[in-house]
């Protein structure tokens, strides 16, 4: 194994590849709920759908990151991304939902778009298209997409354990305390934001003082301190595991080749014609690429697993499994999967081969037949770990030119768009967009700024005629 993954010679060991895999696994665990959630949009009646991608999910994720072990030996984990599963749910299901359809129709018409965006991944990847458009962002942005990414996952461990909440006057506040304590639910509401900050802090403390593992033993004490305060045990629940994977036969496996969902999936009434079905298609594929694109370039320059031009080593093949597993999760019952940016945390935790990655696959492994015991790990034990790798991420900024404003406006677009907008691939697009307009109107622009100009007019058409 170890002459296999390169470990020794990555500067690693087998005991902390294991550790940052589960780091890893325990960081995105929550992908196996919330996934079958978003598709779902917490409908009620919709229980077939929900165990279809429910099963679906953790058989994607285990396919893909396998693939990252195996083909791309790269310690990083692929799920259904966030983002792209709500705009799958609002896009294909609900219509359905609201005309008195039948959601199943849908469900699997939304398959059918994702299967063909995961045929076009592929073709690029396998010609070698996608890694030239990674390779021909510029460098600012390069610099930046890090940077951003680890805003984007701090603000999604903040929202996670409600340590970030909505507000009606300023859309976003801090938690609480003063109305829990001297409110109707009392300390315990807000408990989980508490124990996040503190697990954050047991990090980072363990951090400083050079404790190997520090990432999931904070972990672990913040769960620990959750079941003590709290007084609860944790759920094990099996009762709803043979019905999951009746459904997942039944609907959701090899839904996308049915003839009524390719009809529907490019009708008038559903997306609006053919033209609207290509711009579905166009979107997924955008997303998709960017989010992986901004994902490996993250996590790899925080496992120093860049070449001698600062892209990430293997990158054709990390794209590859991803495009791969993607075309995989549609003939599986579920939406787009990318490269997890919760793959950072297992970087952080020492992960630089694919040994990691393939004990993440044997963890969703298990939960497949398991899955309470992904439950066991709250919320508020995974936050910390998100928001530690966040600043370990930030700290590629300093890396941008600030004195060259061609470089310092659209890095920093990139940069803040990513958590305010809620998704890497808009941060990336709206960067895109904003460097070609400076390159061009101060006598900048170069021949190399082409691909990055294409990739700025696609996300033009992307937010003109698709909102998600």
């Amino acid at each position: 194994m170890d002459k296999f993954f390169k470990v020794t010679e990555s500067g690693s060991t087998i005991k902390t590849e294991i550790i940052a895999g589960l780091t890893t696994f325990f960081a995105m665990a929550y992908i196996i709920f919330v996934n079958p959630n978003q598709i779902t949009g917490f409908t009620p009646g919709l229980d077939g759908i929900w165990n279809s991608v429910y099963v679906g999910s953790i058989v994607v994720a285990v396919i893909g990151t396998l693939l990252m072990a195996f083909l791309a030996k790269m310690p990083f984990a692929q799920a259904c991304g966030m983002g792209l599963n709500s705009f799958f749910f609002v896009s294909f299901v609900l219509p359905e939902v609201i005309s008195g359809g039948n959601p199943v129709d849908g469900y699997q018409a939304g398959l059918v778009i994702v299967l063909i965006s995961g045929l076009v991944f592929l073709i690029l990847s396998i010609t070698g298209a996608r890694e030239y458009i990674a390779k021909a962002m510029p460098e600012c942005l390069k610099k930046a997409i890090p940077a951003g990414i680890g805003l984007f996952i701090t603000f999604i461990g903040f929202q996670n354990v409600g340590i970030i909440q909505a507000n009606q006057y300023t859309l976003t506040q801090f938690v609480d305390i003063n109305g829990a304590i001297h409110g109707g639910d009392g300390i315990i509401s807000v408990l989980p934001a508490l124990l996040a900050l503190v697990g954050f802090l047991i990090i980072v403390i363990l951090g400083r003082l050079q404790v190997k593992g520090n990432v999931i033993i904070g972990m672990l004490a913040t769960a620990v301190l959750y079941y003590i305060l709290t007084a609860s045990v944790p759920s094990m629940d099996m009762q709803q595991i043979g019905q999951a994977f009746k459904d997942f036969g039944q609907i959701g496996f090899l839904g996308c080749f049915k003839a009524e969902a390719w009809k529907l999936a490019f009708s008038p009434e559903l997306v609006g014609g053919i033209f609207g079905g290509i711009m579905y298609v166009v979107s997924f594929c955008l997303v998709d690429m960017f989010d992986t694109i901004g994902t490996l370039y993250g996590a790899a320059s925080e496992a120093d697993l860049l070449d001698e031009n600062g892209d990430p080593i293997r990158l054709n093949k990390c794209m590859a499994s991803d495009s791969i597993a993607t075309v995989a999760g549609a003939c599986l019952g579920t939406s787009t999967c990318t490269t997890f940016v919760e793959s950072a945390s297992g970087v952080a935790a020492g992960g630089r081969t694919g040994l990691t990655s393939l004990v993440v696959a044997c963890c969703f492994f298990v939960c497949l037949f398991l899955t309470p015991l992904a439950s066991i790990v709250p919320a508020c034990a995974t936050a910390p770990a998100l928001i530690y790798v966040g600043v370990l991420m930030l700290k590629n900024i300093k890396k941008v030119d600030f004195d060259d404003f061609g470089s310092a406006a659209p890095a920093f677009l990139t940069l803040i768009m990513m958590p305010l907008t809620y998704s890497i691939a808009n941060g990336i697009g709206i960067g895109s967009i904003a460097y070609t307009i400076v390159a061009i109107f101060t006598g900048k622009y170069q021949k190399k700024d082409i691909m990055v100009t294409i990739i700025g007019l696609l996300f033009i058409l992307k937010f003109c005629f698709i909102t998600m």
